[in-house]
């Protein structure tokens, strides 16, 4: 299919040859493979004119070792898994950045692939129920991608039909008598009896009607519930029960020592909650070679803070997915800190990966760019540009191409696209915000207050659109105004942290000082741990004069932070 979109009519010339899932969709295009055939089909060739051959399945048994529960694979799987990166073309939650696609090329190469986050992800890499983000990302967690398994291990891809039914094509590797026994599943007379996928394939419904397994094959977890509020295969039937039940059952069956092969909820949840330890147990994931590929990319990208020689090590990694994560750990960092790190990545060989360093690069002008990676900048970012144009019925990709601009330092393009995406959305609040702040840039405020009020119009339940117009009227100095924006941007979005700080400041600023801590504190229930909202309730509380509860911010802070001498200093002050 190609989209055919032009941008400047705004309009479709789509075209497609075929309508279905067909032979090429999956094997690229066809014409020398029917050439091959018309011509000679008796002599075999080494591809048969074809594109790529899904071969990795090819003379590989499994067979289980003495002393091992689980098979191996008679051969170490590829590098590349040319089958499992072309079932995630259509397969996982990702966003097109070329139509040039090539069967048994990383899916990176043209598609950008969504990691593990908080919004779409549960900490243990389960899918939210809420949010589609398919297979892809699930079985690239799982043990079954590590050891070597494929897509077509259990699925016949011609077919769409599993190559045996219920637990049959588990027993292909699995030996039924071991896996089969009470000693493992420890439910008996249960009607209908339990497979292998309600423990290790729970099923989530997704887009209110399709019902999916998880293709993690994850060892159930309660304890991670607990912990981590992540979801267990366990209380998806005895939802009767707390999952420190259920943990309490797993344990007198299996002893205290928890196995599985998904070992990073922690660092997900400690990350995600603000913990002061997040830094170092994400580290220790980005790190790990026993950690998945697109684990490791999700934990770069969730850093703090970057550590740089974690970056430049995942920078080198053979997934392009981890190298994909340590460039997204960049974004904001100072331009000029980042050539040094960044532009080799000018050359990689994935299309996804070179123009995302452009991206992060653009902000360089050519003088400051060596001579010997001029061009390659120049190449890249005609990539990225390309990529967004592909993309140009969207307001995101319009966004994202105005943003490239102004870092280039052309506002005049970057205005032209901010426009061009509001009129495609006029809620679109990204593009709302950031043209109001080029029109602050270039000192143009009330051109800026109208285009969010305009945006407002169309989308007033949008937090994002409330702060930024609470910011503008604040530099205008019109304090009433402003605060009653920033407050409602706040109460409409109590996670986001940011709208609560700056409220506060705003209401301290006009000597509301009980109103800022109230706010503070509000927000500090959801996130306890946020150094940002610890540190104005510390300034605020010293300033209403209440050292009792300024020495109680100071201490929680020392939590997060017991290496920083101001803040001990500051502690032994306010105790004397």
């Amino acid at each position: 299919m190609n989209k055919g979109y032009n941008a400047d009519r705004d309009r479709f010339a789509t075209t497609f040859s075929e309508i279905s899932v067909g032979c090429e969709a999956c094997h690229g295009a066809g014409s020398r493979h029917v050439t091959w055939a018309r011509t000679n089909p008796a002599v075999r060739g080494p591809d048969d004119g074809l594109q790529v051959r899904f071969d990795e399945r090819t003379g590989i048994a499994w067979a289980a070792s003495a002393g091992k529960l689980t098979p191996v694979r008679s051969a170490p799987p590829p590098g590349l898994r040319k089958e499992v990166e072309t079932c995630g073309r259509c397969h996982a939650r990702r966003g097109q950045l070329s139509e040039n696609w090539i069967p048994g090329r990383p899916l990176s190469d043209t598609h950008r692939v969504s990691l593990i986050d908080r919004d779409r992800f549960f900490a243990d890499g389960q899918m939210r129920d809420d949010e589609e983000t398919y297979n892809y990302a699930p079985f690239k967690q799982s043990k079954m991608f590590a050891k070597g398994v494929t897509c077509s291990d259990c699925h016949d891809p011609h077919s769409a039909t599993l190559k045996a039914p219920g637990d049959g094509v588990c027993s292909q590797c699995h030996t039924p008598a071991k896996y089969e026994s009470v000693a493992h599943r420890h439910h008996v007379n249960v009607s209908p009896p339990l497979g292998c996928p309600a423990c290790h394939m729970p099923e989530r419904r997704y887009m209110i009607v399709d019902r999916r397994h998880d293709h993690g094959f994850r060892v159930p977890r309660p304890d991670l519930s607990e912990q981590t509020g992540a979801p267990n295969a366990c209380n998806d039937c005895h939802r009767d029960k707390p999952a420190a039940w259920a943990a309490h059952q797993i344990e007198g069956w299996f002893g205290p020592e928890r196995r599985g092969h998904q070992t990073y909820a922690r660092a997900f949840h400690a990350a995600w909650s603000e913990a002061a330890d997040a830094q170092v147990q994400l580290a220790a994931i980005a790190e790990s070679a026993d950690v998945p590929g697109i684990v490791r990319a999700s934990a770069l990208a969730e850093l703090p803070a970057p550590i740089l020689d974690l970056i430049r090590h995942g920078l080198s990694d053979s997934d392009p997915l981890v190298r994909l994560g340590a460039l997204d750990r960049l974004e904001g960092a100072p331009a000029d800190q980042l050539w040094p790190v960044v532009s080799p990545q000018l050359r990689d060989p994935v299309h996804g990966v070179r123009i995302r360093a452009a991206e992060l690069l653009a902000a360089v002008p050519p003088a400051r760019q060596p001579a010997a990676d001029r061009d390659k900048f120049a190449r890249a970012a005609a990539e990225f540009v390309d990529a967004q144009k592909l993309n140009a019925d969207r307001p995101d990709s319009r966004t994202a191409l105005a943003n490239f601009f102004l870092r280039q330092a052309n506002p005049g393009a970057a205005e032209a696209e901010y426009r061009a995406a509001l009129r495609l959305d006029p809620s679109f609040a990204a593009a709302a915000v950031n043209l109001s702040d080029l029109y602050r840039q270039l000192g143009r405020e009330s051109d800026g207050e109208k285009i969010l009020r305009e945006a407002l119009s169309a989308s007033a339940q949008d937090a994002s659109l409330h702060h930024a117009l609470g910011l503008t009227l604040v530099r205008q100095k019109r304090s009433e105004e402003a605060l009653g924006e920033l407050r409602r941007a706040a109460s409409l979005d109590p996670g986001q942290v940011r709208y609560a700080y700056v409220y506060a400041v705003g209401l301290n600023g006009i000597g509301r000082r009980d109103d800022a801590l109230s706010v503070l504190n509000q927000s500090l229930r959801g996130h306890p741990n946020n150094l940002e909202l610890l540190s104005a309730a510390l300034n605020v509380s010293r300033e209403k004069g209440d050292i009792a509860a300024a020495l109680g911010y100071a201490e929680r802070l020392a939590l997060l932070r017991p290496d920083d001498p101001r803040l001990a200093n500051l502690i032994r002050e306010l105790k004397r």
